[in-house]
C-alpha cells in the first residue's frame, strides 16, 4: 500500500507544479498550487479524524481499512484514466486530493490501532521497527516507481499504484480475528471521542511526543517543494525528483532496519529531541544547497533522523495508551502528523509563494530546532524518559476478541 500511495502522491505533485509552469504561472505561483495540494489532503483529515478514529475502536479494523484502501485505488483508476487521455487538470488533481484526505483520515488510526493486538507488548518496539521498514521501504521504491514510469508514461504510475491498492486488499483479507478490548466509560459516541481527546491532553508522555513531531514537521517539512527544487532549484527532472524523494526515505528505512535488531532500550527521551534537532540542522543545510549530492546526503540525514524520533515516539504513545484508547489516540495523533505533513506543505508551499523557496525551507529548518528547545522545557518528561516501560495499568488489562457482529 505504500509503495502505491507514495508513487500517487509524488506524480500528483510533479503534476500540478508542471501544469501550472506550462500554464505561464512563475515558481513562485506554481508554489502555491502545491500549497493547495496539500490543504485540500489535510482538511478531510482534519475534520474526520475523531471520528474515524472512534470507528477504529468500534468496528472491525481490517473492514476499515479494507474500504480505505478500495476508495484510494479508485482514485489511482480516476487520475491513470486522465493521465492516459490527456485530460488531467489542476481541477482533477484537487478533487483527487480531497478524496485521498478521506481515505487516509480513515486508514491510519485503522491500521495503526491493529497493529499492536498482532503481537505482544514486550516486542512492540521491535514491530515497529519492521512495519517501519516497510513503510520506508516503500517510501524509497514508490517514488523510484512513480518517477521512471511517468517517464514511461503519465498513466503509467497511476496503473502501478492501481494495482498495488488491490494485493494490499487482499493483503488485508488474509488477516483473522485479531483480539481487541471493548471501549470502557459510556457508549454515547460523543463521549467517547471527548474521552479519547482529554486521555491525549492530560498524558504528559503522549500530549508532548504527539505535539513535538507536530511543530517540528509542519515547520521543517521541505518535500512540497521538491517540484520545485528538481526543476528549477538543482534542475534535474523527474527523475532527479525520484532520487529527491528516495534520499530520505532510504536513511529512514536503513535507521529502522537497525533497530529491528537492535532495538532502542536507554534514554530514549533525550534521544527523541536530539534527533529532532538533527532533523531541522540537515533540513537548513538542504534548503541552502545548489549542489545534488549535498542535497540528497542530508535528505537522507534528515530520514534517518525522522526515522529515529518516529520510532521511539510511535512506541512510546503506543505502550503508554490502553487497548481500549489507541484507536482514538492514533486518530489524534494521525491528525497531528497529517496538520505536519499536509498542512505543513500548505505552509511550505505559501511560505514559498511569499519569500521564495530557498528561505522556506531554511526559516522552516530554524523553526523545528526551535521547537526541540522549548518543548524540552514544556514537557520535561520528555527530557527525563529512559526507557519505553508502560505504566503499571496496561500490563495486565484484558483483551478480548471481535465478537462476528463487529463490521
Amino acid at each position: 500500500m505504500t509503495l502505491a500511495q507514495y508513487a500517487m502522491l509524488l506524480i500528483i505533485g510533479w503534476q500540478t507544479y508542471n501544469i501550472a509552469r506550462d500554464s505561464g504561472m512563475g515558481v513562485g505561483a506554481s508554489s502555491g498550487q502545491l500549497a493547495l495540494i496539500g490543504l485540500l489532503q489535510f482538511l478531510p483529515l482534519f475534520v474526520l479524524t475523531p471520528f474515524s478514529g472512534l470507528a477504529a475502536d468500534r468496528f472491525n479494523r481490517r473492514t476499515v481499512a479494507r474500504l480505505t484502501v478500495a476508495l484510494q485505488m479508485i482514485c489511482a483508476g480516476i487520475l491513470a484514466g486522465l493521465s492516459w487521455t490527456g485530460s488531467i487538470s489542476l481541477t482533477s488533481l484537487f478533487g483527487v486530493a480531497i478524496l485521498l484526505g478521506i481515505a487516509r483520515a480513515f486508514a491510519g488510526p485503522a491500521l495503526s490501532a491493529l497493529a499492536p493486538n498482532l503481537v505482544p507488548k514486550a516486542i512492540l518496539p521491535n514491530a515497529i521497527a519492521l512495519s517501519s521498514i516497510a513503510w520506508q521501504v516503500g517510501m524509497i521504491v514508490g517514488p523510484a516507481i512513480g518517477g521512471y514510469l511517468y517517464v514511461f508514461s503519465p498513466a503509467a504510475p497511476y496503473l502501478a499504484s492501481f494495482g498495488l491498492f488491490f494485493v494490499s486488499i487482499i493483503a488485508l483479507s488474509l488477516i483473522g480475528e485479531v483480539p481487541r478490548s471493548p471501549i470502557a466509560g459510556s457508549q454515547r459516541p460523543v463521549r467517547q471521542v471527548i474521552d479519547g481527546l482529554q486521555y491525549v491532553v492530560r498524558n504528559k508522555m503522549v500530549l508532548g511526543a504527539i505535539t513535538l513531531d507536530l511543530f517540528a514537521v509542519f515547520l521543517a517539512g521541505a518535500t512540497a517543494l521538491f517540484p520545485v527544487y528538481a526543476r528549477d532549484i538543482l534542475e534535474v527532472g523527474s527523475t532527479g525528483l525520484s532520487q529527491l524523494a528516495a534520499a530520505p526515505a532510504v536513511g529512514a528505512a536503513l535507521t529502522a532496519l537497525y533497530f529491528s535488531f537492535k532495538p532502542l532500550k536507554t534514554n530514549v527521551g533525550p534521544k527523541m529531541l536530539w534527533a529532532v534537532a538533527v532533523f531541522g540542522l540537515a533540513t537548513i543545510i538542504f534548503g541552502m544547497s545548489t549542489s545534488m549530492p549535498l542535497s540528497l546526503a542530508m535528505l537522507f540525514v534528515v530520514g534517518a533522523a525522522d526515522m529515529f524520533s518516529v520510532y521511539i515516539r510511535q512506541s512510546l504513545i503506543q505502550l503508554h495508551t490502553p487497548d481500549d484508547k489507541r484507536g482514538r489516540v492514533s486518530s489524534v495523533s494521525l491528525m497531528t502528523i497529517s496538520a505536519s505533513n499536509e498542512f505543513g506543505d500548505f505552509f511550505s508551499g505559501t511560505l514559498a509563494f511569499l519569500i521564495g523557496p530557498v528561505l522556506a525551507v531554511v526559516v522552516g529548518g530554524a523553526g523545528a530546532v526551535m521547537t526541540v528547545a522549548l518543548w524540552s522545557q514544556l514537557f520535561p518528561v520528555l527530557r527525563t524518559t529512559r526507557t519505553f516501560d508502560p505504566p503499571e495499568e496496561f500490563l495486565d488489562k484484558p483483551n478480548t476478541t471481535e465478537s462476528p457482529g463487529d463490521t
